[in-house]
């Protein structure tokens, strides 16, 4: 059986062979790698209790399958680009045997440092290929790593640690972003002070600054990868071992853990990456993201490893030195795929398109975006002048909890609407459901989002707290996996996915949990509550804006002294993305009689619909809504 579809009529034909015998098709994916041991049984599972268990009683290691199994054919061919932040630093281009050989010496590293199978390894590096070896490391050995964007502050990077217990840090001296240096050693010190389960940090020298470096815990990596063997048998896995921890914003403060496992994870990484964009031998593909979301776990690393792909991994920024940076890159490679997200094409667009223009794009095949709905706008831009109305684009729907692209158009098969994810990938199927829970069978409708049926590459639990795991997306919809989005379904059976229907805020492709922030403002002695709301930002798709009602009176240089220091306090606790806005100040916010925020009124308000208000009579303080919007900024 073929599983890269070719044409729209294949398509529906494997689709429905996916529905009717999800265990065949699968079985067929599954087979196509290496594994130590055959698995006794394709699938168990319990959707009500949040139990799934693809491949059950198989072993293997997901790097023999990124690394060992090209070595023969392909082992002289590129299998990482790195690109420096800064275009005068020479790139590296490392070629499979290179890949090995460096993934060996640091699984060498973990285990003379105490690393043992199950332990768990925070990640906490700029975009360098180290990033990319010590999370295979992990692999090869068993660890479970858990990669943290090197941009949460010092307190985000710690509660991180302490959740999973981490055994280690791996990081760096430091970080380039654009013009800039970030002190990711100082963050991690800070971040070591209020946590008690590490033994060791690992340091990538990559800035040269003098950081402190703790006798007994803290010891510079290189030096210790120039001593390893350069051979490390891989460690058998179970099929349902844990690969690795991810944490992802909640409506809640806490974030969780989600936790994805082995081979679930491995076929389905695969096989999504395959045909979403339709890779073929010698092309060169390019995924813009960092490997601290998942984006970069499954598109920069993983997935085009597994098909023996040359993936480019990039330091900088888009805008760094000039805005021509990603098409200076495009043409510097010939890239062939280009995935990135809507808030980065607008930010461009913005620019003009003289910045496109400079360079030679005829290289590439597919477009793709990611992290957030894309809107029209940004699409004709995207399509007419990047992919010179020659290149599919492939608008991906999917998430850190789906471990893989769920909703997405198939290049040069499913005919491309802009705003639309349109089908979803075989093996994939989702319904529209209605807040009672029935199934909404009709087209042109909207609903909340859900998935009817399991897929290998879904998490399978947070970490430490199953009953969350249940609660969060399992509890409202018994049956059904509830991705938290809603959708709206067209004739053709296309997708459009419309947004949250949680408190959880898509900013630049970035998932904030609203509560997190508001707790953070909440500490600030001159606050009394606050509320976070989205609103729609022509860049960064939505951006955030804060009802904070004060104890206290202040003056307006009091209010703007103020507003420095609660955003300054967000960058700490939770990091620069989540920084407000806007900000208003208020004296009191719309309450139900029983005392909960009504935050619908208030992201009505930060839209300026203030015609779709609705009846407020029946608050406990109608009067406070004329005052918001008297005062909105």
């Amino acid at each position: 059986m073929k599983h890269q579809v070719r044409d729209l009529h294949e398509y529906f034909q494997i689709r429905e062979l996916a529905e009717q015998q999800p265990e065949k098709f699968w079985t067929a994916i599954a087979e196509t790698f290496e594994w130590t041991k055959k698995w006794d049984n394709i699938l168990d599972y319990d959707l009500k209790k949040a139990d799934v268990k693809w491949f059950e009683g198989g072993e293997l290691n997901i790097t023999e399958n990124c690394i060992d199994r090209h070595i023969e054919k392909r082992g002289d061919q590129v299998a990482i680009i790195f690109e420096p932040n800064d275009p005068s630093e020479k790139e590296q281009r490392i070629t499979y045997n290179e890949l090995a050989e460096q993934v060996n010496r640091m699984a060498n590293v973990l285990c003379q440092e105490g690393v043992e199978k199950g332990d768990r390894v925070c990640v906490y590096l700029p975009m360098i290929p180290e990033l990319a070896y010590t999370v295979l490391a992990c692999a090869r050995i068993g660890a479970i790593h858990s990669v943290v964007f090197a941009g949460f502050s010092a307190s985000a990077l710690a509660s991180r640690i302490n959740d999973a217990s981490c055994k280690m840090v791996v990081t760096a001296d430091g970080g380039f972003r654009g013009d800039k240096t970030i002190d990711l050693k100082g963050i991690v010190n800070k971040a070591l002070e209020d946590t008690s389960s590490v033994e060791r940090t690992l340091v990538v020298r990559r800035t040269g600054a003098d950081v402190h470096m703790e006798n007994g815990r803290d010891e510079w990596l290189s030096e210790k990868l120039e001593k390893a063997n350069s051979f490390f048998a891989p460690e058998k896995m179970d099929s349902e071992d844990p690969l690795f921890i991810l944490y992802t914003s909640g409506s809640t403060g806490k974030p969780k853990g989600m936790v994805h496992t082995t081979a679930g994870y491995m076929v389905y990484a695969a096989y999504s990456f395959q045909n979403v964009f339709q890779y073929e031998a010698d092309d060169v593909y390019w995924c813009t993201a960092d490997i601290g979301w998942i984006t970069g776990h499954t598109y920069i690393v993983y997935g085009p490893l597994l098909n023996g792909a040359t993936t480019v991994m990039f330091e900088g920024v888009p805008s760094y030195p000039d805005f021509d940076r990603f098409w200076q890159i495009v043409e510097k490679y010939e890239i062939n795929q280009f995935y990135t997200a809507p808030t980065a094409i607008r930010s461009l667009a913005k620019q003009g398109a003289e910045h496109v223009e400079k360079h030679d794009l005829s290289s590439l095949k597919v477009l793709g975006t990611v992290g957030e709905p894309i809107n029209e706008e940004a699409w004709n831009w995207y399509h007419h002048h990047v992919g010179q109305e020659r290149c599919p684009i492939v608008d991906t729907w999917w998430q850190t909890e789906t471990g893989g692209i769920m909703i997405a158009p198939i290049p040069f098969t499913t005919p491309t609407k802009a705003t639309y994810a349109s089908f979803p990938l075989p093996g994939v199927q989702p319904a529209l459901l209605d807040e009672e829970g029935d199934e909404i069978g009709d087209n042109v409708v909207s609903g909340n989002l859900c998935i009817k049926f399991p897929w290998p590459g879904m998490a399978r639990t947070i970490w430490n707290n199953h009953q969350r795991y249940i609660d969060t997306y399992f509890a409202r919809y018994p049956g059904y996996y509830f991705t938290g989005d809603a959708a709206l379904r067209d004739p053709a059976g296309y997708y459009r996915i419309t947004g949250r229907v949680d408190d959880v805020i898509i900013v630049s492709g970035h998932n904030l949990g609203t509560a997190p922030i508001e707790n953070v403002i909440n500490e600030h002695q001159n606050v009394a509550e606050s509320a976070i709301v989205g609103y729609s930002h022509e860049v960064k798709g939505n951006a955030l804006y804060g009802y904070i009602t004060l104890k206290n009176e202040l003056s307006e240089e009091e209010q703007d002294h103020l507003r420095n220091e609660i955003n300054g306090l967000i960058a700490d606790h939770v990091g620069p993305i989540a920084k407000l806005s806007k900000m208003q100040f208020t004296s009191s916010l719309p309450k139900t009689r029983s005392g909960k925020i009504m935050r619908r009124i208030l992201r009505k308000i930060a839209a300026g619909e203030l015609d779709q208000l609705g009846d407020t009579s029946t608050l406990l303080n109608p009067e406070c809504v004329e005052e918001i919007i008297e005062n909105r900024v």
